[in-house]
């Protein structure tokens, strides 16, 4: 055995021993208890990440469709949105991980077009974007 795998048995039995004074443990659970203990032990240390399972890519012809005059409808959850920005970043991601995760294309909306258009006109409508006219001044 090497040094390592002692360590791990030694510390095993400790902490089997520890639970067993304490705790009333049944003869038929004592070999499960000492594996996951073991185990536990032999895991520490190792970078575990949790793999999330591979989404499928969008097709084009899915990513064409998803694309509403009203709404963009999401990968997610399949439900219609004037922008995505908020129901994804719900789930946890950028507009940028989103169009990655599911194989969207760099230029893919976020915001829909009726809903793009609806605000530019309200920005419009108020004079954001232009600049400030300059009051005339009146000669004596």
């Amino acid at each position: 055995m090497t040094e390592t795998t002692t360590e791990l048995t030694v510390l095993t039995t400790e902490i089997i021993a520890a639970h067993v004074e304490n705790n009333r443990v049944e003869v038929d659970a004592l070999p499960i208890l000492i594996k996951a203990v073991y185990g536990a032990l032999n895991g520490l240390g190792v970078d575990v990440t949790e793999v999330e399972p591979e989404q499928p890519k969008a097709t084009p012809t899915q990513v064409r469709k998803s694309i509403k005059e009203a709404g963009l409808i999401s990968f997610v959850d399949g439900k219609v949105y004037k922008t995505l920005k908020r129901h994804i970043g719900t789930h946890g991601m950028t507009p940028v991980e989103y169009k990655n995760r599911f194989g969207l294309p760099s230029d893919y909306p976020i915001v829909s077009t009726a809903y793009a258009t609806r605000r530019s006109e309200m920005a419009k409508a108020i004079g954001l974007g232009t600049k400030p006219r300059q009051a005339t001044k009146s000669r004596k």
